[in-house]
């Protein structure tokens, strides 16, 4: 009888002791799938968000909750890619498509780290003009040149965390405002799940879409997800559970900040008729929460937003043109700088182009909508291979889940067109 009763007080501190553990070890792994998160809620974000809530109020939340789904499951394919064959989604094309289709693929999706710096960096500049004043085209050069030395050198790193948390309490702050805005709650709930399309909503639900599901995200995250030192071995299955944690963990941060952003946009502008012709406006979403310096702390957080997200979109540049010569992104390889100054320096050209910054913004998340499908089928089709992913490959359940959004997309965008057509 002695043996059980000398079992029994051990059990619990073993429990405590292995849920200390894998909690601490879960703590390793976590930071990519927020590094990521930043990319979403960035200022190509908070316009096509305030055009969203302030044209259609509450109509549009059902593209946020579709989208963020699609994004945990996409998203958790991409970095489970990066996970078990230790290659970048643009690398793992390189090598396992044919030479004419993989350049044409990444191609598009260099194209599409374009647009979304191009509109990180005009979210920055909009900024500087709201503190200081300063024109949009200097200030977007100024954040290319701060951005584009801060790549260069690795000196982001230091900051990066600063940065994460700086935004991250600004879309809190969103978030808190909820409980002060005169919001319709039911109706909001049932805009999240049943689907509309009021007339001439088209471009805002694809750009919603494109800022959401961002094509240079899921390069990115393939791409940063190595960070953390994965090798495979024995625990593997409770690697990618970690991951998938991580990921969904961080998506649903960024649901609740764009659902928040969309709902007081609603609040603050649909409902009063205001039109939406600048980002600036958003700073009347702030002001029942942070009084007349409104304006001043929304264009803090949006210079930091632009910072941030251009950093990323540089990085997934830098990627995903290394990748088209097979190697991994690296500052100090010439192919990843290339990388880095085409998307960030093909971007200030657009900018210094085009006439409208917030038109610049709205329609540069619907390019990335239209280059998205591109980059779902060929995840799809790498992902799925048993010659790419061994026995990690996808599943047929996961494998028609990715179709059935990729060929979505697809719709949407015919959709779009149409809308333009008629």
């Amino acid at each position: 009888m002695a043996a059980p009763l000398q079992r029994i007080p051990l059990l619990p501190g073993r429990r405590r002791t292995s849920f200390r553990f894998r909690a601490l070890e879960l703590l390793r792994y976590m930071g990519p799938g927020l590094l990521v998160t930043v990319g979403f809620i960035d200022p190509g974000n908070w316009a096509s968000n305030l055009a969203a809530g302030g044209e259609f109020g509450y109509a549009l939340l059902w593209m946020v909750t579709f989208s963020t789904i699609m994004l945990i499951v996409l998203q958790h394919n991409a970095a489970h890619l990066g996970i078990t064959t230790g290659l970048c989604l643009s690398e793992a094309a390189s090598i396992y498509l044919p030479p004419a289709a993989s350049r044409l693929l990444l191609g598009s999706a260099v194209a599409a780290s374009v647009a979304t710096s191009l509109a990180e960096i005009i979210g920055g500049a909009i900024a500087l003009q709201m503190l200081l004043d300063i024109p949009v085209k200097i200030g977007a050069f100024i954040v290319v040149v701060f951005v584009t030395v801060m790549l260069f050198t690795n000196s982001y790193r230091l900051i990066e965390k600063w940065i994460i948390a700086f935004v991250s309490i600004i879309g809190l702050s969103f978030i808190y405002e909820l409980t002060l805005a005169p919001i319709d709650w039911p109706a909001a709930a049932r805009a999240w799940v049943l689907p509309s399309f009021p007339d001439g909503s088209m471009v805002v639900i694809m750009s919603v879409l494109g800022a959401v599901v961002m094509p240079h995200n899921l390069f990115l995250h393939s791409e940063v997800i190595q960070s953390r030192n994965w090798k495979p071995d024995k625990k593997m299955r409770h690697k990618l559970h970690y991951e998938y944690i991580d990921t969904v963990f961080s998506m649903f941060i960024g649901w609740a900040i764009n659902s928040a952003m969309i709902l007081l946009a609603a609040s603050a502008l649909f409902t009063g008729g205001i039109p939406v012709k600048e980002l600036q406006q958003a700073d009347s979403m702030l002001r029942p929460l942070l009084g007349n310096g409104a304006a001043v702390i929304f264009a803090i957080a949006l210079l930091f937003a632009g910072i941030a997200s251009t950093i990323t979109s540089g990085m997934a540049g830098g990627s995903i043109f290394s990748g088209i010569y097979r190697k991994p992104y690296d500052v100090k390889d010439p192919h990843t700088k290339a990388g880095i100054c085409i998307s960030l320096v093909a971007a200030y050209i657009i900018i210094i182009v085009i006439g409208n910054p917030f038109e610049g913004l709205i329609y540069s998340q619907v390019v990335l909508s239209i280059q998205l499908p591109f980059t779902i089928f060929l995840q799809v089709r790498l992902t799925s291979s048993q010659k790419v992913m061994g026995r990690y490959r996808n599943s047929k359940t996961v494998r028609t889940l990715l179709y059935f959004f990729g060929v979505s997309v697809t719709v949407l965008n015919i959709m779009m067109l149409i809308s333009f057509i008629m």
